[in-house]
């Protein structure tokens, strides 16, 4: 191959250098010119301007377009029906005419039903309980993998009107750990999607699905109806303090879902009020934005105390980094993507609804803030004997039994204070009986040696008659509970 030859195939295509020993002689002397090699040159550089105008025009586009769609959600896009009410499964869709009277109410036949699916936790709650359940309205903000999960037990759980609130869309990389979609939800609004499925399980539900982005402005609009629950399941640090201000200072009763992502330890999830949370980055930035704004404690968390390990927060490309806030779901939004083990948000939601369902229908738990190690009630344990040793009084407990006593009886806190703390110690309720079951609390160390101090008759006086029914009570519950207990 000649000199021409080699510059056109530089400049002009790979394709020029295979097909030159193919070209017919007089059309190759004619592109051996130097005149041939300068329009080649020319061409080439034409083209790629106009590639290079096409594809810059296009990426303006689809900016401007990427933009639009955001500033559209931000203005709190939402479905209404013809009479500007929010579009409810519960008047919308099939079955419906079959399963109320015309005067309201279910049919006997439908009601029968509904007995039966609602029947173990009937068996659990009680009558009241479950009808307390079924008149209750629950609403839920954020249906991701925590939300999702939330709201699909509780509609199984009996929570027959339920308000749904989300902006965002099912993607495929949502399917891990979202309770109920499926590949042909992908596109949908996620609360579209659910009221879908929802009307499937229980036809008769009243399910409100408001595709909206939560916000300060909107709060009142979107909570009002006198909720009986809210269930804080938002991601966005910002959005998720305003909900649990309002919900705080209005006094309406709140459970909020802190970090489920980037954790894989089921074993580490707690409830606990938001003042007793630790080791979760979340809540703790929850924590330090609510004191600012003057609320230390009230409202209830679900938490894990998993300590973050090596999973990070996923890199941006290179082409992404200039533009990062183009690829946030929203403005003020977080760009990068948060790896997350779809078991745990489930877990997560799940724990927010059994907490509400059982809030709701009156059945009494007493959840632990933390779980107490068990070095930490080992020592616990030695530093009780100690304390007790010089005083001859028979030992009847166990290292065991103090695990027991401060996590079933007294639930990781002080019986006085309430502080949740692993530096409790152990004391004698009743310094003339014995050291066992029945006769022991939680205290902090400045309360354990102020009550050692005192003689029984002076408790009341002391302590006021609540604080001591209180006591008796958790020993009698103590009581109940040792006989499920297996020894080691």
């Amino acid at each position: 191959m000649d000199k021409v030859g080699l510059q056109l195939h530089t400049v002009v295509a790979p394709a020029a250098a295979v097909l030159w020993p193919y070209i017919p002689a007089h059309l190759r002397k004619m592109l051996c010119s130097p005149r041939a090699a300068e329009l080649a040159t020319a061409a080439a550089s034409g083209g790629l301007a106009v590639f290079g105008i096409l594809w810059f025009r296009d990426w303006l586009r689809r900016r401007r377009e990427l933009r639009q769609f955001k500033a559209d959600l931000t203005k709190q896009m939402s479905f209404d029906d013809l009479d500007g009410k929010t579009a409810s499964s519960g008047s919308m869709f099939g079955g419906q005419s079959m399963l109320v009277n015309p005067g309201g109410g279910l049919t006997e036949d439908a009601e029968e039903l509904v007995r039966e699916q609602l029947a173990r936790n009937i068996a659990f709650l009680g009558e009241e309980g479950v009808a307390r359940c079924r008149r209750s309205f629950v609403i839920v903000v954020g249906l991701g993998g925590v939300g999702s999960h939330a709201a699909h037990m509780l509609l199984r759980s009996g929570i027959e009107h339920m308000r749904l609130i989300d902006f965002d869309q099912v993607t495929l990389s949502s399917l891990n750990r979202h309770a109920v979609a499926r590949r042909s939800d992908v596109g949908t609004f996620k609360t579209i999607a659910m009221q879908k499925h929802f009307r499937d399980i229980v036809p008769h539900a009243r399910v409100e699905a408001i595709v909206e982005l939560f916000s300060k402005d909107s709060a009142a609009r979107l909570l009002d109806g006198n909720p009986d629950y809210v269930l804080d399941c938002i991601d966005n640090i910002a959005t998720k303090v305003d909900l649990l201000e309002y919900c705080h200072k209005n006094k309406i009763p709140v459970i909020s879902s802190m970090g489920s992502g980037a954790k894989a330890d089921a074993s580490r999830i707690q409830i606990a009020d938001i003042s007793d949370t630790y080791e979760d980055p979340l809540a703790r930035a929850t924590r330090k934005t609510l004191r600012l704004r003057g609320i230390d404690q009230g409202i209830t968390v679900v938490y894990s105390t998993e300590r973050p390990g090596n999973v990070k927060l996923l890199p941006l490309m290179e082409t992404q980094v200039d533009e990062a806030n183009d690829y946030a779901p929203l403005p003020h939004f977080r760009s990068r993507i948060l790896p997350v083990l779809g078991t745990l948000p489930a877990l997560f939601g799940n724990a927010m609804a059994s907490y509400v369902i059982t809030e709701l229908g009156g059945y009494q738990t007493d959840p632990l803030p933390f779980k107490t190690k068990r070095k930490v009630t080992d020592k616990m344990y030695g530093e009780f004997i100690n304390r007790q040793r010089d005083k001859n009084i028979p030992i009847k407990i166990t290292a065991h039994d103090v695990a027991f006593i401060v996590e079933e009886t007294w639930g990781g806190k002080s019986a006085l204070s309430s502080v949740a703390s692993d530096r409790l110690f152990i004391t004698r309720w009743n310094p003339r009986k014995p050291m066992e079951l029945g006769n022991l609390l939680c205290m902090t160390r400045a309360e354990a040696d102020k009550h050692e101090k005192l003689a029984p008759e002076e408790f009341e006086a002391v302590y006021g008659k609540e604080f001591v029914d209180k006591v008796n009570q958790k020993f009698e519950i103590e009581q109940r509970y040792r006989k499920w207990r297996i020894e080691p």
